[in-house]
Formats: C-alpha cells, structure tokens, sequence
C-alpha cells in the first residue's frame, strides 16, 4: 500500500489507523529499533528499507545516494547535499520517517566530518516540529504531547518519524558525546542541541557530560546552548534538582549574562510560578540590544526567529495568554 492517500488524506488513517499499523513493518520506529551495529557501521545501505518510507517529496530511495555524497565528496559537495538531504528529510522544519532512517548513518558521518549543519540536521530530526514556538510549554519540550497526532506531508504519522529519530539517537548518543570537547565552537553548540533530545534511558549520563563541558567552556553561545540542553533533558520529569540549580545560577550576578539568561528561559520552562518580581527586574535590566544578538546563534532560539530569538522567547513567555493558541498547532 502506499503511505500517500491524496487530497490530504493518509492512507495509514483509512487503512485501519495508525493503531493499527503500530508494531509492524510498517512502523519506522521497528525498522529502526532492528537495525543492526553491523548496518549502521558498514554502512549498508541495502539493509534498510527506503522505498517503504516517505520524505517530504517522495519515496526515501534516494536518500542512500545522498548520505554517500554526504560523507565521501569534497567539503563543498557534502555542504550542497547536505542542505539538500535537510530540504528532503526536515522539510519546513518537519520530521519525516526517511530522516528517522538516516539518523544513525548521519551520526556516524558527523564523526569524521563533524560539520553544525550535519548535527543540528540529527537534532531536528529527533524533535517534534516547534513551529516558532518559544513558550513555555514548548520551548523544550521535545516530543509531540500525548494524544497528539501530526502528519508528514505523505500522510504518514510524524510523531512515529520523531520518536523513531530519539530512539536512534539515544541507542548511539556515545559516539557523540566526544564532540562536546571539539575544538570549534560552533560544533560543540550543534552537538549540545543534539544531545538533549535524548530519551530516559540515557539523560543522566548526557546531563553529567553537559555541566562538565559548561564548567571548561568559554564560548558565550555555547554556554547559553549547555544550559538550555541540561534544562530540556529536565524537562519531561521536571527534574527538581535541575530546577532549583537553574534558579540558583540566573539570580548569581557573578555568572556570565549569557548562563543567566539561559537558566532564566529554562527555569521558565520548569516551573508553572508567575514570573517573580525580581526575574522581570533582570529581564528589564539584562535583556540588552548587545545580548540579543550575541545569542542569535543558540539553536533553540534562532529557531524562533533569525536575529531576535531570544526577545521572542521572552515575550512569548511573559505573556502566555497572547501565545495559547499556539498549543492548539500540535
């Protein structure tokens, strides 16, 4: 059968339902639960089935060619197809069940080139769609809530592509963890926006390797992107450790602004407390022109918007009822 149902209407839907094709070779996060160290590491290609899962402009069969190009063509070859590969496979900032396939081979090619694009592209994929969504409720919450269904633009369940990608990316997250320490910034930011979309079973050790690296670090977009990670991997349980120790870093005047400002957004995020008196004074005090743009670059904010991010963030978050309408998008 085929995943696409025309006029908008998903085949896996009239078919019986998403329930129904639950737990079957139809379900890409039991592909992907099955693949082997053996296929990941080849890697063999011709083990995964592509042809049976969809990206946003078609059957991922050539999605395989697109990883070769990826990992074994020039610096500017890979850069090319490596937008390409994100336009097929994170469309407009949408998972799809192709990318869930990719994953675990991107991880491995982001060992040998560790380029941003490359791991914010595996981050992206194991995340739900955000939307521009910067509120409370949303800015680290990385799974679709519960109930929720969303759609490829094939028709297949997008919440099975993204759990698929988190799973993936759990099983494998130790290969990444070397990349915290890389020597370029720009990829230590990448890798710590990767690492947080990590599920249960690997969140403690993730979140120890996290404080360790913010403890060395010395680049002021990464520090702000650790902080943010170790909160989203607080977020589903709403770690109360993690919580009072986010307080406790932005009401320290002599961390840096942009720590501050990173806990601020996260304990936000952890917390259901109106924002206190003394937060909005800081937010009126720090919330500068200068520290706007120097955390443009953080993934979870120019995710928001290209230059102000973080402004967006904060006026979203101070002003909830203005933003409840963005729930009702998932």
């Amino acid at each position: 059968m085929s995943w696409r149902g025309g006029d908008g209407v998903p085949a896996i839907w009239a078919d019986g339902g998403p329930e129904f094709h639950a737990g079957t070779a139809q379900d890409v996060r039991v592909v992907v639960a099955a693949m082997t160290p053996e296929v990941k590491d080849g890697p063999d290609y011709d083990m995964v089935p592509w042809e049976r899962f969809h990206h946003a402009f078609g059957p991922g069969s050539d999605v395989p060619g697109s990883l070769t190009r990826i990992r074994c063509g020039t610096a500017r070859e890979a850069d090319r197809e490596l937008e390409a590969l994100w336009d097929m496979v994170c469309h407009q900032g949408t998972p799809s069940a192709a990318g869930a396939l990719a994953l675990p081979f991107l991880i491995r090619i982001a060992l040998t080139r560790p380029h941003p694009r490359l791991l914010l592209l595996v981050a992206a994929l194991a995340r739900r769609p955000h939307l521009q969504d910067g509120t409370r409720t949303g800015l680290l919450r990385t799974a679709t809530p519960a109930g929720s269904l969303v759609f490829e633009p094939s028709g297949y369940v997008g919440s099975w592509s993204a759990e698929a990608a988190r799973q993936a990316l759990t099983a494998d997250v130790g290969l990444l963890l070397p990349l915290l320490d890389h020597t370029a910034p720009t990829v230590r930011t990448a890798v710590a926006h990767a690492l947080a979309a990590v599920s249960a079973p690997a969140r403690d050790r993730i979140a120890a390797a996290l404080h360790a690296r913010l403890d060395a670090e010395d680049d002021p977009v990464t520090r702000a992107s650790l902080v943010l990670a170790i909160g989203e991997l607080a977020w589903e349980e709403r770690d109360a450790a993690t919580t009072a120790r986010l307080r406790a870093w932005w009401q320290d005047p002599a961390r840096p602004a942009e720590v501050r400002m990173g806990a601020v957004l996260a304990w936000l995020c952890l917390v259901d407390d109106p924002v206190p008196a003394d937060l909005d004074t800081f937010l009126d005090a720090e919330a500068t022109d200068r520290l706007v743009t120097l955390l443009g670059p953080v993934p979870w904010l120019r995710d928001l918007a290209e230059t102000d991010g973080l402004r967006t963030a904060l006026t979203q978050m101070r002003n909830p009822d203005d933003y409840a309408w963005i729930a009702d998008l998932y």
